[in-house]
């Protein structure tokens, strides 16, 4: 069985808007180029022809893919997240014990994870060691860089 895929009301509206490009903007220019392509002449030796039905199997492909990704799509609903632990959509403030740093994450789903904006799929190495934990807890966390050891401040929405 598929995986549901949590997101959040912003995060689905984001991937409908795109779809919704591909289907409205993106479809429409490649199927004119392809028809451009083919008023040249000759369609074996014609590149931008062959190229232009490459890029459209390309957009097909990720179109039927992101139309799945929406399919299985589930709106976390807030008013329902607990914040006495770590969870999907929590804003976590932590402290890096080794730099003695605060840090502040937001676990979302991977296709909202933006680290600039603090945003960090739960499915990230840091992502997996806070899911479930509690204020107060130290959390190791093995990245590429190394063990990062994490104290747990605050959990909010």
């Amino acid at each position: 069985m598929a995986e549901f895929n949590y997101v959040t009301k912003e995060g689905l509206e984001k991937l409908n808007k795109e779809l919704h490009d591909m289907k409205y903007v993106q479809r429409p220019f490649i199927t004119k180029q392809i028809a451009d392509a083919r008023d040249k002449g000759d369609l074996s030796e014609n590149a931008e022809y062959h190229a232009a039905k490459e890029d459209q199997g390309l957009l097909e492909a990720k179109i039927a893919v992101l139309n799945d990704l929406i399919t299985m799509s589930r709106i976390i609903d807030e008013s329902k997240l607990d914040t006495s632990k770590v969870m999907m959509l929590s804003n976590v403030r932590v402290l890096n014990q080794t730099t003695k740093k605060e840090l502040i994450y937001t676990l979302v789903n991977e296709k909202e994870a933006d680290l600039k904006m603090g945003k960090i799929s739960f499915k990230s190495p840091i992502g997996i060691g806070l899911m479930g934990k509690k204020i107060g807890d130290v959390v190791e966390v093995q990245v590429p860089a190394g063990l990062l050891k994490f104290e747990i401040l605050e959990i909010t929405l």
